[in-house]
């Protein structure tokens, strides 16, 4: 079996001239977070969701200025940053659509809710649309089941959808209408 390498002892981060961790961040964190914790490490998820917050997702050259504001390895920033869904490692979409793929779902068809949003943004999922516009991704359980199949569509909550639902959601968006349903 042939090992597929890559080059990352030379590989170059984009970086800003300005800070992500900018000084009221970085108060911030050591006034409301850090004392929470007995051991800096113990912060990082926080530090990581405070950059998100700020930013929309993690920037790589965020991810060394954290390593450096908690005292610990870039690598245990990025291993954690990777590990879990919830982080953002490149920049989403104005927009975000997120399909449930949980088994009730899975049985009352969300796969032709993922398929129609595909289709019709000419992306897959994971990726974002070419004007920056809507990303889409699917998630494990959204806790409707109920009312499956369901999707996110920003923060609102479409239920019992069809593809002619979800397509309506997005035309909505488009037009400004929000994501209410």
């Amino acid at each position: 079996m042939a090992w597929i390498t890559k080059n990352s002892a030379t590989a170059q981060i984009e970086k800003r001239d300005q800070p992500y961790l900018t000084p009221a961040l970085r108060q911030d964190l050591s006034n409301r977070v850090l004392p929470r914790y007995e051991q800096k490490k113990g912060a990082l998820l926080a530090c990581l969701h405070a950059v998100q917050h700020e930013y929309g997702w993690v920037p790589h050259q965020a991810m060394l200025e954290i390593a450096q504001f908690l005292a610990i390895s870039p690598g245990e920033v990025i291993d954690c940053a990777s590990f879990y869904e919830e982080y953002w490692l490149k920049p989403k979409g104005t927009h975000l659509i997120s399909v449930c793929r949980s088994i009730a779902c899975e049985f009352c068809g969300h796969e032709k809710i993922t398929q129609a949003i595909k289709d019709k943004l000419g992306i897959d999922v994971g990726e974002t649309t070419p004007d920056g516009l809507f990303t889409l991704i699917e998630l494990e359980c959204l806790g409707s089941c109920d009312t499956a199949p369901v999707a996110l569509v920003d923060e609102h909550l479409h239920e019992r959808l069809t593809p002619e639902a979800i397509l309506k959601a997005i035309d909505d968006v488009r037009a400004g209408k929000g994501g209410h349903h």
